[in-house]
């Protein structure tokens, strides 16, 4: 797989959000299918009393594995030529879909002092609601060299030891199988990897670590809470990283399908962490909800509860220590009135300037700074600048107010210099980073319409002598 992802350019480069500091291969996810489907079919074809245990249910067993080729499929496409996010999501329901027309999905669950609840029409939401998420889970937290591996592999541990204490042979075979070949995949995945699993290894995990637990709740003539969270448990990691990734995306006004450096492994390696000792961090905490999921399945009222006080204070610590959401950062999450003015106003500013003559910019500008709440703006222009120099300043509450500036030079084309200063209210006597990007973005526009207009009156002149000529 290395040899073929090389072939064909699937590699991943390293950018700033990335850690690897070279070109990797990225078709490791491919391996894992394969190690994933070959003994099961070898099973099959030598006709073992465990093949036919599984292949009792055809249906189910056909919904797993064409589901699973789906998504293995889709982050294939994805790892070479890149998939919008939309289509993924879509590929993603589809795969779902399918799954739940096959018998694996949630339909009715036995609450505890409640009794039996049937989801009805809601039925199939959820269930697509669970493959989605356990899904966009793995691969949230694909980020660390075998970090997404190891986190499945734990899950698989969780599910081989409830399926054997069980007795549920299907079950059994179907997560020893996905574990094993995730560990021969860790052999050449851990710090410094050789290959990355790619969308291809972390999708299809996701699918398949959800099939499988549905498999086994749905063994259940009646699946109970304890069946649904225990697999929950099982992924805390991935599912806690993937919800503070929602919230953390929701707040900063960013769309929840683009990538950030925000999460868990990063937080961990921006606290000074080495990347094997983040990951092994990280497995201790996957272990951790291992244990905990096992002690909920298996033990007694007091021992679910002890075990639920443990993992809340797992998770609770985990939030804390990496800083995913403390008071610095929810400072830094309260929205300034002007920048979301500001942010409003750019594309219209941007249009009119391109749109105005020179002569005319600084009544743009004034009607920009009165509009949005600035104190001041000012033009300072050298000798043989085409751009005109002026000064706007507000006069109200002019001495209650603390200004704070930043300036931009700009140049035409006749090599004439512009200074172009804002001035903004600032409680801390400093210019915000998204204000200032906002505002450099007016100031390229216009240095732009200087140098496009010095242009076109230098031609205009070559052409008028070219005439006289």
């Amino acid at each position: 797989m290395r040899r073929l992802a090389l072939a064909v350019g699937a590699v991943d480069e390293p950018t700033a959000r990335r850690v690897h500091t070279r070109r990797i291969p990225r078709l490791g996810g491919m391996a894992i299918v394969l190690g994933f489907f070959v003994p099961l079919v070898a099973l099959y074809a030598l006709d073992t009393q465990s093949a036919r245990i599984l292949f009792l249910q055809p249906r189910i067993v056909g919904g797993l594995v064409v589901g699973s080729l789906i998504i293995a499929g889709l982050g294939l496409c994805d790892d070479i030529i890149g998939v919008a996010a939309k289509w993924k999501l879509a590929l993603q329901m589809a795969a779902a879909a399918l799954a739940y027309a096959s018998g694996l999905r949630i339909e009715m669950m036995d609450l505890p002092w409640i009794g039996v609840i049937s989801f009805g029409w809601m039925a199939f939401p959820l269930t697509v609601l669970w493959f989605c998420g356990i899904v966009n889970a793995l691969n949230l937290i694909d980020g660390l060299d075998g970090l997404a591996a190891g986190v499945a592999f734990f899950a698989c541990v969780t599910n081989v030891t409830v399926a054997f204490m069980g007795g549920n042979v299907s079950i059994a075979l179907l997560s020893v199988a996905l574990g094993g070949a995730i560990f021969g995949f860790l052999f050449y995945n851990f710090n410094p990897a050789k290959i990355f699993m790619g969308d291809s290894g972390s999708m299809f995990l996701g699918f398949a670590l959800a099939a499988i637990s549905l498999l086994g709740a749905g063994t259940q003539k009646t699946p109970t809470l304890i069946a649904i969270v225990v697999p929950l448990i099982a992924l805390g990691l991935p599912i806690m990283d993937m919800l503070f990734a929602i919230v953390r995306r929701f707040v900063l006004r960013r769309s929840i399908f683009v990538a950030d450096r925000g999460h868990i492994h990063h937080r961990l390696l921006d606290l000074g962490l080495t990347h094997r000792r983040a990951v092994l961090v990280l497995y201790a905490i996957s272990g951790s909800f291992t244990v905990l999921a096992l002690l909920v399945h298996f033990g007694r009222s007091w021992q679910i509860g002890v075990a639920m006080l443990v993992l809340t204070t797992v998770v609770f610590g985990a939030v804390r220590f990496v800083g995913t959401i403390n008071a610095r950062m929810a400072s830094q999450l309260r929205v300034d009135p002007l920048v979301e003015r500001l942010r409003r106003a750019v594309p219209d500013i941007l249009v009119r300037i391109g749109h105005t003559n020179l002569d005319e910019l600084p009544k743009v500008l004034q009607r920009f700074a009165e509009e949005y709440g600035m104190l001041a703006v000012e033009v300072r222009s050298t000798s043989g600048a085409r751009m005109p120099g002026f000064r706007w300043e507000t006069t109200a509450h002019a001495g209650l107010r603390e200004a704070a500036s930043t300036k931009f030079g700009l140049i035409d084309a006749t090599s004439a210099s512009v200074e172009l200063e804002f001035y903004v209210d600032s409680a801390d006597g400093v210019v915000g980073p998204q204000t200032e990007i906002l505002l450099q973005l007016v100031a390229d526009a216009i240095e732009v319409r200087l140098q496009r207009t010095a242009r076109a009156r230098a031609a205009t002149a070559s052409g008028r002598l070219r005439t006289v000529s």
